[in-house]
C-alpha cells in the first residue's frame, strides 16, 4: 500500500526541502498523499472491527515555522491520528511513515490535559501495579519495548519525592510506538502489521479509559 516511490519523495523532500523544489514535485507529493489516505481509510476500518473510531485525521505536511529556529517549510513525514469515540474510550492512535526506518505506530497521551495528568499521577500514587502488569506483558514488550515519555525532573507539586512509584508519578507523558524499517513498510504485510500493533497498546487504552472515566473509589464519573 506504501511504495517506495512514497519514501523515495520524502527523502528527496528532506534534501531539498524548499518551496520552489515542493512546487516542482507536487504531483509526487499527492501520489504519495493519496496512498498514505489509503493506508488511513484501511487501518480506521479494521480498528472499528474491535474499537470505536470517532475520526481520522491527516496532519498537514506544512511545518509551523512561526517559533522554530528551523525554517524548513515541510515536514520529512506522512503521519496521520485516530480519535477513540466518547469520553469512555480514552488514547489516540498515530501512524507516520518516514523513510530511513523512521516510521512508527503506536498511541497514547502526548499531551495529557492538566485534570487528566493529575488524576492518572493520583492513580500511580496508589498503585501501580496495572501499569506495570501491561507494560511487561511479552506481547506490549515485544511491539513496543518499553512505555515512552518525558519525565519531570523533581515530583510534581504535592507529591513526594520519595515516593517508590514516583518514576511513574513524574511522567508528564505516556506513549509507545514501534519502528519499522523502510523494507517493512513497502512491503505487503505492512497494513496489517500496523493494526497489530494498535492491537497490541489496546491494554494501556482500555486501562487508561478506566482510570479517567472515575474516581479514586472506582466511582464513575461520566
Amino acid at each position: 500500500m506504501i511504495n517506495r516511490a512514497t519514501l523515495d519523495f520524502l527523502r528527496e523532500l528532506r534534501k531539498h526541502n524548499t518551496r520552489e523544489w515542493f512546487a516542482e514535485h507536487k504531483k509526487d507529493y499527492e501520489m504519495a498523499r493519496k496512498e498514505f489516505s489509503k493506508l488511513i481509510d484501511v487501518s480506521a476500518d479494521e480498528l472499528n472491527l474491535t474499537d470505536v473510531i470517532e475520526s481520522k485525521k491527516i496532519f498537514r505536511i506544512n511545518r509551523d515555522v512561526r517559533f522554530s529556529k528551523d525554517k524548513s517549510p515541510y515536514k520529512n513525514n506522512l503521519s496521520g491520528f485516530f480519535t477513540r469515540a466518547t469520553a469512555a474510550r480514552r488514547g489516540g492512535y498515530f501512524l507516520s511513515v518516514e523513510p530511513e526506518g523512521k516510521t512508527i505506530v503506536g498511541g497514547g497521551f502526548y499531551a495529557p490535559e492538566k485534570e487528566d495528568l493529575l488524576r492518572i499521577r493520583k492513580e500511580f500514587e496508589m498503585d501501580t501495579t496495572e501499569i506495570e502488569k501491561i507494560t511487561a506483558d511479552k506481547n506490549f514488550v515485544n511491539h513496543f519495548g518499553k512505555m515512552r515519555g518525558e519525565f519531570l525532573k523533581s515530583a510534581p507539586r504535592d507529591f513526594d519525592k520519595e515516593h517508590p512509584n514516583i518514576k511513574w508519578i513524574n511522567m508528564k507523558q505516556l506513549y509507545a510506538f514501534r519502528e519499522f524499517t523502510d523494507d517493512e513498510v513497502i512491503a505487503e504485510s505492512f497494513p496489517k502489521e500496523v493494526i497489530r500493533t494498535f492491537l497490541a497498546i489496546r491494554p494501556f487504552f482500555d486501562y487508561m479509559s478506566d482510570v479517567l472515566t472515575t474516581d479514586l473509589n472506582g466511582e464513575s464519573i461520566l
